[in-house]
């Protein structure tokens, strides 16, 4: 049965950021898809990465903190969708925190020897999709800003620890008039 981990990083219960994710809660139930809910702020995630934490990604035993539970709940999924408003041309603190405690070594990639590049760990995730709000119309994000979300997301998180998995995202520009 396929698993997905639904991340969703907004405030405020009444978003579009929640709305979508009923949404795609609903969409994917019916389908005999087993379907994890993470809502970062409801569970009070800290994104800050500890002094521990950071000193821990060169060690034989890295300090996973407070973390190993998001860890296991990202590596059991092979299908990973994020759902959060871009503010200032950026994801949330608050998830990128997420991404900076959860996607470390022995989790979501190895360091590899020689200073080559590292080895994703990731090889679970089949699937990534990334719904996205925004308040600028589309050609900000697109000509202006070039895309800053996406390159992240696809090229230096997922294209390094799950490069194999399928990469999409839906981007609602102004979406402040919905």
């Amino acid at each position: 049965m396929a698993k997905a981990l639904i991340v969703v990083a907004h405030p405020a219960k009444t978003s579009l950021s929640h709305h979508f994710a009923d949404h795609v809660e609903a969409i994917l139930l019916p389908r005999t898809v087993t379907v994890d809910r993470l809502d970062l702020y409801k569970e009070h995630f800290d994104p800050a990465l500890s002094q521990g934490e950071r000193e821990g990604y060169y060690s034989d035993a890295p300090n996973l903190g407070g973390i190993s539970k998001d860890a296991e709940r990202l590596t059991n999924a092979d299908t990973l969708i994020l759902i959060f408003p871009t503010w200032w041309f950026g994801m949330p603190a608050i998830l990128k925190g997420w991404i900076d405690r959860t996607f470390a070594p022995t989790i979501a990639f190895d360091h590899a020897s020689n200073f080559g590049p590292i080895k994703p760990r990731l090889t679970n995730l089949k699937s990534v999709l990334i719904i996205t709000t925004l308040g600028s119309p589309w050609w900000v994000d697109w000509f202006v800003m070039r895309r800053p979300v996406r390159r992240i997301l696809k090229t230096a998180v997922f294209g390094l620890c799950a490069p194999q998995a399928k990469f999409n995202m839906l981007s609602f520009y102004s979406a402040e008039k919905v």
